[in-house]
């Protein structure tokens, strides 16, 4: 049964304080930003949303290139990291929000593109953050999501090993989940790319803060699994360290135009 709400947005917030600053420096994190600022077409003109942003690592990249992005996040830490790296790269063009996902507090139609990057496997209700981007973008604006997704048959194992590893993860859609759900929208011309992210077992566990003793399971179940692949995370030795690789989804799709 999953968490209430409140108790549920309190591990969220714990998790990601003690995970600020950790989490910006696992490398895998910077990849395949040029991917989605493809994919969501981000121009000089767009004015961007970014749900869920974190230490403002995808925020700061759009900024560069749009005419203004918007950082929300419900971790009160993360907004003061997203401000450092704001001030690092001299970034005029941005502002920041503590606030939630569900609702948003911004008004209907407030931006050309909204997008979340690594946040709906944290939400109780995907689908309502979904509605929620949606409602907040312009009409003939886009909406992007990039998550992790897995074939049906690894979902449960997955998740088992995410709940170990951060008490905030809920549930990582399959594909036929994340798919279903864009289908369900009403977000047109939706279209899905994929990427993978390869992260050092070690580097991700020494960002990661699961309940005491649990690290060195996580370990043992990761190792474990090299050749077996029942993560659907390609556990294997790379220079004589654990490395594996979490698949992710990018989903985009456009609001109706009135008219």
């Amino acid at each position: 049964m999953k968490m209430q709400t409140e108790e549920h947005r309190a591990t969220i917030v714990e998790q990601f304080s003690r995970q600020a600053v950790p989490f910006a420096q696992v490398p895998g994190h910077l990849d395949s930003i040029g991917l989605l600022m493809e994919l969501a077409e981000v121009g000089g003109s767009d004015t961007v949303l970014d749900v869920a942003c974190g230490p403002g690592i995808v925020a700061c990249a759009f900024a560069k290139v749009a005419a203004h992005v918007t950082g929300i996040d419900i971790t009160p830490a993360m907004i003061e990291e997203a401000e450092k790296r704001q001030r690092q790269e001299r970034l005029n063009n941005m502002s920041w929000e503590v606030g939630e996902a569900v609702p948003l507090p911004f008004p209907d139609n407030s931006f050309s593109l909204v997008v979340t990057r690594y946040s709906f496997h944290h939400l109780l209700h995907p689908e309502r953050a979904l509605a929620e981007m949606i409602r907040v973008c312009r009409p003939g604006g886009r909406v992007l999501v990039a998550d992790v997704s897995l074939e049906a048959r690894h979902s449960a194992p997955y998740d088992r090993l995410e709940v170990m590893r951060d008490p905030s993860h809920t549930h990582a859609l399959t594909h036929e989940e994340f798919d279903a759900l864009f289908r369900r929208s009403t977000l047109r011309d939706c279209r899905r790319s994929a990427y993978g992210v390869d992260i050092a077992l070690e580097t991700q566990l020494a960002a990661s803060f699961p309940n005491p003793g649990d690290k060195e399971k996580l370990r043992e179940m990761v190792t474990q699994d090299i050749g077996v692949d029942s993560f659907g995370i390609n556990a294997r030795y790379r220079d004589g360290a654990v490395w594996y690789t979490c698949p992710i989804s990018v989903y985009v799709g456009r609001k109706v135009p009135i008219g």
